[in-house]
């Protein structure tokens, strides 16, 4: 009966969680549209970032429940689920998705450099002070450059923006904090119950949940020929989940690294963020390449399950 209680809860505080990001995501990116940032850059900042805010506020909940093994765990299987599972879906069903974005320009340098400085952080299974504000300087430049690219939007163009945008922003706010302490509670205590490692549980429940909403975004946006839209959001997501999820709750409090995660998992996100990469420079992800990322998802879960 306990396991059903719990099961509910995380259940419905994730839903909260990922409902009051939106609240929170769709205000803040019409308040930006009203001063004139170009729409491009709030897909790979502010849009990026609200899909990375489940994952923020869960691993910030984590430290504070002294369950911190649940930090690294949020960030690595949010950005295999979201180039396997997302990207991989959206190709399989689109067919086909062509870029008219350089993502080699900045994007996808960026991204593999903050897989490749999460790799070299771990190796002690230690996240230091000065490691995480390595992290915070490197998110710092990446918005500099996007920021710097983006040209100002048409006055005429720019949304009118009301006193419910500002409330939806700050309710939205809070209903991410107070649900992802639920959903952390709730974790814990299945965890306990089953006997499951809390980390297990957030590398595959926590992040395949987070990572629905970027797939009917991705499916949507796909099928309406604006596969930017895609690719930008697992860009600019995985890597605010690298710089910012890390930084953050490793300022708060010590985080504990799995030896799991640094033997399979991270390595695994490594070879999904090369594979990335390697497959868009063409900017084009065909049917077959999806399938590919979507074996790969199968041996992340089924690596899990075993």
């Amino acid at each position: 009966m306990d396991i059903l209680i719990n099961l509910a809860i995380f259940v419905t505080s994730l839903g909260v969680l990922l409902k009051a990001s939106d609240w929170f995501v769709d205000s803040a990116e019409a308040i930006g549209l009203s001063f004139g940032i170009s729409p491009f850059i709030i897909g790979v900042t502010i849009v990026a970032f609200g899909t990375s805010l489940p994952e923020l506020a869960t691993s910030i909940a984590a430290v504070y429940n002294n369950a911190s093994e649940i930090v690294i765990s949020n960030v690595v299987g949010s950005n295999i689920t979201n180039i396997a599972l997302v990207l991989g879906l959206t190709a399989v069903f689109v067919n086909n998705i062509k870029l008219r974005t350089n993502i080699w320009e900045i994007d996808m340098p960026f991204l593999w450099a903050s897989s490749l400085l999460l790799w070299l952080v771990l190796q002690d299974l230690h996240v230091s002070t000065f490691e995480c504000i390595l992290f915070l300087i490197g998110i710092v430049i990446f918005l500099t450059y996007s920021f710097n690219k983006g040209e100002k939007s048409d006055k005429t163009k720019r949304p009118e923006v009301t006193i419910k945008h500002y409330l939806l922003l700050v309710v939205g706010g809070v209903l991410v904090w107070l649900s992802a302490d639920y959903t952390i509670y709730a974790i814990l205590n299945i965890s306990e119950s089953v006997g499951i490692a809390p980390q297990l549980i957030s590398l595959s429940a926590v992040a395949l949940g987070t990572s629905l909403p970027e797939v009917a975004v991705s499916l949507t946006a796909a099928k309406r020929g604006k596969a930017s839209i895609a690719v930008g959001n697992v860009l600019g997501s995985n890597i605010f989940n690298t710089f910012i999820v890390m930084a953050i709750p490793g300022l708060l409090g010590d985080l504990v690294i799995p030896q799991d995660i640094l033997s399979f998992y991270l390595p695994l996100m490594i070879v999904m963020t090369l594979l990335f990469g390697i497959m868009f420079m063409d900017k084009r992800l065909s049917r077959v390449e999806g399938a590919i990322l979507l074996l790969f998802y199968l041996l992340f879960m089924g690596e899990i399950l075993s």
